[in-house]
């Protein structure tokens, strides 16, 4: 036998080996799943002699069978060629261009892409009288997509709705009409493709005889991320010979907003009693005190099989579990260690990746990589002051403060909907240029102008609106408060709502991280103004792109990580309500949080070397600062390899490490001020980290007992430590209490102005 298979570890070689019957390889993050699949499509071609046309191998995206395949072929070259390796859609492809009359298509069919998809819903919308406002292109299809995601054909769709909502009913009508459409055009969309390929099956004996004897052996790789139809597929086309291979790890089964059924892997025994179980857990990925972390967070779920991750990598650095004022400064801290790291050579920035739960919280992070000169890339989405919402509402920002902005007016002046149309819009460009007319002076004049007199209504009304925008600047309006107004005189929300109401949370979330960036901009500075803010936002979108394989730092959700692996990895946003989001906290079905819980298995085990956990004492959530719990999932952590840094005074856990020079201290022993923040950070940000934000240094910790102050008969006693609120300056802590007179005087320090001398009388802090 080849020397190749004695580099296999004993689990793997019996996942390799055992070729005949039902086999579930439950494969741990960083086990070599796909060394696995590649090893046993080389031992069944070379060893055993199997004709690869008779292998399907399938995965879900084609960058996975792209690798898989080159990894194949680098095993046993040209002998693999003619194997399946492919992704479930591609695989279907090729079925249904051989056979697809066989179900009413012609061969040559069309696939529709969702632009395509949303065109033809959008004139059995037209042709039902059905309003785009109360039900959206994107929603119905989405409703579709589900249905065909669970097999569920228009017939039984309106039969199961017929004592459901208005918007099922109304999703039944378009649904029925929209599939007869497709097949009146010759054409299936993505949820066509599978399954169509499923009815062929059932339908047609032959056709489904004719694929289990070509694929006697099946392989599917991400198993654990099958919906229904898929699943059914599979069972169809395994049900001859049995000799499927299905891999994957119910730990990560992280996509079931996306029909992903985690009980295909979990039931796996109970549909082939014969099944065969081989568990990799020898993670070749990370060290033993990531993987501990790991092994402790997900074994509080219920719906999972047991397995425990080990490595020969070493215990490895303790994992650092910060936490901060709020985002501002987390971020601050997580640019602060990523120079610390780059600049004492351990490590590139293209080692390096920052996780989140929603593209909402990539906002505070991205200005403060630009503030510190961090190169980075957005993946998984879209830098955020590039997203829709965000550019919108920008752009009334900017038309407001620039009447002669074109570009912005052209992006909004149909936004949302008035009913002015694209040649309209093109022609109040053309005016408002040729006689460098500012825009809103050509909205005015557009009753006089031949090429906009049937528009003028719309185009006035539109003028109006900015006009009273420019009038609220011009009385003193906070710049969050005039984003607010946008909001409501526009009803934007409601427009984003009847866009995708998919997507719709996230979307507002962005918004609402828009204005609580003006409100911070606005406490930050003493003369803001709507220019300053746009000037100051300018610098911070004005991001270059960087090629495939520079040295970046990565940026991207949780969802987005899977797959992937970094040297170093931050996690943050550590907080519940944030990360498990509230949604998952609140449910009544406990497969909710239990599926936060594996995002949150998925992250940690990203990282390779280093691990922060991340989270803030308050957050701006909707607007509005709040404060933040720590994430249940923190708790859940081991007691051995966690250092835990607080925003709190750590004056009791404080070590004596520094050494005087930036370059020169214990990095696991930190120092800690009154404030909490450990010395050597503010040390590294003052010397290392110009480009950051500076704020004073924290006073040293302070020996013995604080001399007892007492509260007049009338007040609250306030006591260092404590965290209150301030109706200007929002959150902080107490550092310092001293009597003056009848009164007493405070010191504190807020998240976000920082240190301010207050008298308790006065300030009306608020004890929390």
């Amino acid at each position: 036998m080849d020397d190749k298979y004695s580099k296999l570890n004993e689990m793997q070689q019996r996942a390799v080996f055992q070729t005949e019957g039902p086999v579930l390889i439950l494969a741990g993050a960083g086990s070599g799943k796909t060394r696995v699949l590649t090893h046993r499509i080389s031992y069944l071609v070379e060893e055993l002699g199997v004709p690869s046309y008779k292998i399907l191998a399938i995965t879900f995206t084609n960058k996975a069978a792209k690798e898989m395949r080159e990894r194949a072929s680098s095993l046993v070259g040209e002998k693999v060629k003619d194997a399946w390796i492919c992704t479930f859609h591609s695989a279907c492809i090729r079925i249904l261009k051989q056979f697809a009359d066989r179900i009413g298509y012609e061969k040559n069919f069309t696939i529709y892409d969702p632009e395509d998809q949303k065109a033809v819903i959008r004139r059995i919308m037209k042709e039902l009288n059905l309003s785009d406002k109360m039900f959206t292109p994107k929603a119905i299809l989405a409703a579709i997509s589900n249905a065909k995601d669970e097999l569920t054909g228009p017939k039984k769709y309106m039969e199961s709705v017929a004592n459901g909502d208005l918007f099922k009913k109304k999703v039944a009508l378009v649904y029925e009409q929209y599939q007869k459409t497709l097949l009146e055009n010759q054409a299936m969309d993505f949820d066509d493709i599978i399954a169509n390929t499923v009815k062929l099956f059932q339908t047609d004996a032959s056709v489904l005889n004719y694929f289990q004897e070509k694929f006697r052996y099946l392989m599917v790789d991400e198993y654990q991320d099958t919906n229904t139809a898929q699943y059914i597929l599979i069972r169809l086309l395994a049900d001859k010979y049995r000799n499927l291979c299905v891999v994957g790890d119910d730990d990560q089964s992280i996509y079931r907003f996306r029909g992903a059924n985690i009980r295909n892997i979990l039931d796996f025994e109970k549909d082939f009693k014969d099944a065969l179980v081989i568990r990799l857990e020898q993670n070749y990925r990370s060290t033993q005190k990531i993987l501990d972390a790991a092994n402790h967070v997900i074994q509080n779920n219920e719906s999972r099989k047991s397995k425990k991750l080990w490595t020969d990598n070493g215990d490895g650095e303790d994992i650092l579990v910060h936490e901060s004022w709020n985002e501002n400064e987390e971020a601050t801290y997580v640019c602060t260690e990523m120079r610390r790291l780059v600049d004492e050579g351990a490590y590139h920035f293209r080692d390096m990746a920052i996780l989140y739960r929603t593209n909402a919280q990539s906002r505070a992070l991205e200005e403060r990589l630009v503030m510190a000169a961090i190169p980075y890339r957005l993946y998984g989405g879209t830098p955020f002051y590039q997203r829709k919402e965000v550019k919108d509402i920008l752009c009334y920002l900017r038309l407001i403060a620039n009447d002669h902005d074109y570009v912005a007016a052209e992006r909004i002046i149909n936004v949302p909907t008035r009913g002015i149309g694209a040649v309209t819009s093109e022609r109040v460009r053309e005016f408002a240029v040729e006689g460098e007319w500012g825009i809103s002076e050509v909205l005015d004049m557009s009753p006089e102008v031949p090429d906009l007199k049937r528009a003028s209504a719309k185009l006035t009304a539109f003028g109006a609106l900015l006009q009273g925008f420019r009038t609220a600047v011009e009385d003193g309006m906070r710049i969050s408060d005039l984003g607010r107004k946008i909001l409501k005189d526009t009803a934007y929300l409601d427009y984003l709502k009847a866009d995708d109401p998919t997507k719709f949370e996230d979307r507002e979330e962005n918004v609402d991280e828009l204005l609580s960036r003006a409100d911070q901009y606005e406490a930050e500075n003493e003369e803001a103004s709507l220019a300053g803010f746009l000037d100051e936002l300018a610098l911070v979108a004005a991001i270059d792109e960087f090629e495939e394989g520079a040295d970046v730092v990565s940026l991207m959700t949780l969802h987005s990580a899977k797959g992937l692996e970094f040297p170093v990895v931050f996690m943050t946003g550590m907080e519940d309500g944030v990360f498990p989001g509230y949604m998952s906290m609140t449910s009544n079905d406990p497969d909710d949080l239990e599926e936060e819980r594996r995002l949150c298995y998925v992250g940690i085990t990203r990282a390779q070397k280093k691990l922060y956990l991340t989270h803030a004492k308050s957050r701006h959530v909707h607007g509005m600062e709040q404060l933040s719990k720590a994430s249940c999932f923190l708790s859940e952590l081991p007691a051995r390899g966690i250092v835990r840094e607080s925003a709190d005074d750590g004056m009791d856990r404080a070590q004596s490490s520094y050494q005087g020079d930036s370059s020169s201290y214990r990095r696991d022993t930190p120092v800690y001020g009154r404030t909490g923040r450990s010395l050597w950070a503010e040390e590294i940000r003052e010397r290392q980290n110009p480009y950051l934000s500076r704020r004073s240094a924290a006073p040293s910790p302070v020996k013995g007992t604080a001399p007892t102050v007492q509260a007049p008969k009338d007040m609250e006693m306030l006591q260092p430590g404590d965290t209150v609120s301030h109706v200007k300056f929002g959150l902080g802590t107490v550092l310092e209490v001293k009597p003056v007179n009848a009164d007493y005087q405070v010191k504190v320090r807020f998240a976000k102005v920082g240190e301010k001398v207050l008298f308790a009388r006065l300030a009306k802090l608020k004890k929390l």
